[in-house]
């Protein structure tokens, strides 16, 4: 019974896993993308598959922008956020007790000015 009951954990952990990254798989030009809580990855894939320390930033990010609440606003400061690099720019969602990050790249191109 014992490997019975730790079958159905494992089983249901990839279901729970499976519904946090089902939509994450499908965006387009993703690279990889992490689902984090505070108590760490829960998930990860591709460029960002065990990326702790990407995580670990990605978090504080978060941490920091919380703290800019509008006065009288019971609303939380931002639910996405994006980090724009020269190739890359990371989409951070936040929803409920989860941060979603999805490494995407970057195809906008610089305005040109004539």
């Amino acid at each position: 019974i014992k490997q019975h009951e730790a079958s159905v954990h494992v089983s249901d952990f990839m279901k729970t896993t499976a519904a946090l990254t089902a939509g994450l798989e499908r965006i387009p030009d993703q690279l990889g993308y992490l689902v984090i809580s505070e108590d760490g990855v829960l998930a990860s894939a591709g460029e960002l598959e065990n990326d702790e320390q990407t995580a670990a930033v990605m978090m504080q990010m978060v941490r920091t922008a919380s703290r800019f609440k509008l006065p009288g606003s019971a609303e939380p400061p931002f639910k996405r956020m994006s980090v724009t690099l020269e190739d890359f720019v990371y989409m951070v969602t936040v929803s409920g007790q989860k941060v979603f990050v999805v490494k995407r790249q970057n195809n906008q191109q610089e305005p040109i000015s004539t």
